[in-house]
């Protein structure tokens, strides 16, 4: 949701708070609290939701209930502190009714948060997880969703002081991961990283005419890693790109599929994923560079899936070459080519073993010296700036990872989880007998309703409440930990991209003008090799070699055979192969790619069968059409 245009006194007060919260961020990266993390956790959520409050809501100017609602927050969110911070933990499981009103106050002020920053059906979802805890125990106990019921009180014990309540791993981690990398990001674009990467992005391709697509994709990928959101990538990217992508001819709507396709690629790729990515580190403990190690080939297959789209496009449009008046590569690249290397100290120090949190507080201590080069005068005011911009930008996240604390907690105390996960077994297991076909429909199921899901709430709390649920179910089938991790992270990043509602598509249409629903289909039709792929990840004992967990040549030939399978794809929504592709070989390109992409050794031969017989049936039609005219 939009943030409010504050007035100018206003604005400078948030702009102060945000710089004290960045202070205190960093301050904790290297002098911790002795208390522990739990204990900042509590101050960190008690300074920034109130200005959550005031940065967002109706009107320029907070009216005086948002200044009474952030001073509650402020109070209900310090008040285990208030009377002594060990005595409040100690009183965990008979919380006092003092406890019980402060912390029903504070799941309020959460949920208000959260419907002010992403709207209203993640609060809507923790109320009916409220409900489903205290009123579990009135349904038909035949039934597998009935539970013994959860006393009111104990329901906001496992809220207010409970690691797996208000102050587990979501805030943890956006406390701890995310609040850094948007400061980061933010001293990124600060330095004129961001600029930069679209400048090589322009001068790599120059004048032809699947440049201007090429560019898009980049520019994509390159500016992710300054802003970390599908969507913000997206806007940024089309408002320096659209005006090039419609001189070389690109209808609206798939100029804005593109638009939208590159910006999400952004966060599913390497060296900065999506908020989620530092979520899959924590609940597997294992480290950041382990989640990015696995996310490599998928990025590749991603971006291959654009490119192929893109060759398509540039020739089925007939696009022109556009002329750029942009330096030479090489000219753009000695200017500017250090901002790559905060990229590459993050990679370098997580291999090293430094934490992540540290890694990414010294990749911006990097760009924060390249920002001085070229701005010294005003260095301080862009530094102090960039700090407040990058804490603000994190309040969405910080209470939508609040909110999910509601979700986790129910599903521990009521088990929830594993009903839910047998459930999902079961329904599978109905319309199928063998094993194979049993893993199958689950995870096709999984994957609906991962993107169902996300259609309706954020990426982070997408990840979340469907790894509590339908992880366990791919777990129980035989999937590993990591495969099911990424398989759901993928689609609840691909929600954004996911019609009906599409938000990447949707900021993408705004910006060029294209019609809405076409522009969604459009970019569906960019992004099909990334629904299609995650399902190899947990289908077959081969999909962790895409994942490059296993043995180099086994990540090889899998990714061998998976890109032929992107490439079968990129026939069949692209409409070209060696010239315009007609309805026979993009149909024959339908099983080409289902079956290469199940990554077993006689389904790849029989994909490669169907793929050849495409390209076969291609050249001869295309040969009879070319006799036909001569």
């Amino acid at each position: 949701m939009p943030s409010r245009s504050l007035p100018p006194r206003w604005e400078r007060a948030l702009w102060v708070a945000g710089l004290l919260i960045a202070l205190l961020v960093l301050k904790q990266v290297f002098f911790p609290f002795a208390k522990g993390s739990q204990y900042y956790l509590i101050i960190f959520l008690a300074v920034t939701l109130p200005l959550v409050f005031l940065a967002y809501g109706r009107g320029h100017t907070p009216p005086w209930w948002d200044w009474v609602l952030a001073f509650l927050a402020f109070a209900v969110a310090s008040y285990p502190l208030f009377g002594g911070y060990d005595e409040f933990l100690d009183r965990q499981g008979l919380l006092t009714p003092l406890d019980v009103v402060a912390g029903t106050v504070l799941l309020v002020l959460i949920l208000e948060a959260c419907r002010r920053t992403t709207g209203w059906v993640l609060p809507v979802v923790c109320l009916a997880f409220i409900a489903y805890a205290y009123y579990g125990g009135y349904l038909p106990q035949t039934w597998s969703l009935a539970h013994a019921g959860v006393d009111f009180s104990q329901i906001i014990n496992g809220f207010f002081n409970d690691a797996s309540g208000f102050y587990g791993t979501p805030l943890d981690v956006a406390a701890t991961y995310i609040v850094l990398f948007t400061i980061y990001g933010a001293v990124l674009d600060a330095s004129g990283a961001g600029k930069f990467f679209v400048d090589v992005s322009f001068a790599a391709f120059r004048k032809s005419r699947t440049a201007p697509g090429r560019t898009a994709a980049t520019a994509g990928f390159l500016l992710g890693t300054v802003s970390g959101s599908g969507t913000a990538t997206t806007v940024s990217l089309g408002a320096v790109t659209w005006p090039m992508l419609q001189k070389a001819g690109y209808p609206k709507e798939n100029a804005g599929g593109l638009l939208a396709a590159s910006g999400i690629g952004a966060i599913l790729s390497p060296p900065t994923l999506g908020a989620a990515a530092f979520i899959i580190a924590e609940y597997l403990e294992v480290s950041y560079l382990e989640v990015l190690v696995w996310a490599i080939i998928p990025t590749l297959l991603y971006y291959l899936g654009i490119a192929l789209a893109v060759e398509a496009d540039a020739r089925r449009f007939g696009a022109k070459p556009v002329d750029v008046d942009a330096p030479r590569f090489w000219d753009v690249l000695k200017l500017g080519w250090y901002h790559f290397l905060s990229l590459g100290i993050i990679i370098v120090f997580l291999a090293l073993d430094i934490p992540v949190y540290k890694a990414v507080v010294y990749a911006t201590g990097v760009a924060a010296l390249f920002a001085l080069i070229n701005h010294r005068r005003e260095w301080l005011r862009l530094m102090a700036n960039a700090l407040s911009t990058g804490v603000r930008s994190a309040f969405p996240v910080i209470a939508v990872c609040a909110a999910a604390g509601v979700v986790t907690s129910t599903i521990t105390k009521t088990g929830l989880g594993v009903v839910l996960a047998g459930k999902l077994v079961e329904w599978a297991s109905a319309l199928a007998s063998s094993p194979v076909a049993i893993l199958m429909l689950t995870a096709v199921f999984a994957a609906v309703a991962v993107s169902v899901l996300g259609l309706a709430v954020p990426v982070t709390a997408s990840f979340i409440i469907s790894w509590v649920v339908i992880g366990p179910a791919l777990i129980t089938l035989g999937v590993e930990p990591a495969e099911a991790a990424m398989f759901i992270f993928y689609y609840a990043v691909l929600s954004e991209v996911t019609p009906p509602t599409a938000l990447a598509a949707v900021a993408a249409a705004a910006l060029t003008g294209g019609d809405v629903m076409k522009t969604m289909w459009q970019t569906w039709k960019y992004t099909l090799p990334a629904f299609l792929v995650p399902l190899a990840f947990v289908l077959t004992e081969s999909g962790s070699a895409l994942l490059l967990r296993g043995p180099l040549l086994d990540s090889v030939w899998t990714f061998g055979a998976s890109a032929l399978g992107v490439a079968a794809l990129a026939v069949l929504t692209g409409g070209w192969l060696f010239g315009p592709a007609r309805w026979p070989e993009r149909l024959l390109c339908v099983p080409a790619a289902l079956f290469l992409l199940y990554l077993q050794p006689l389904t790849i031969a029989i994909g490669a069968g169907f793929l050849v017989a495409a390209v076969a049936v291609h050249l001869v039609t295309r040969g009879r059409v070319r006799d036909a005219v001569a």
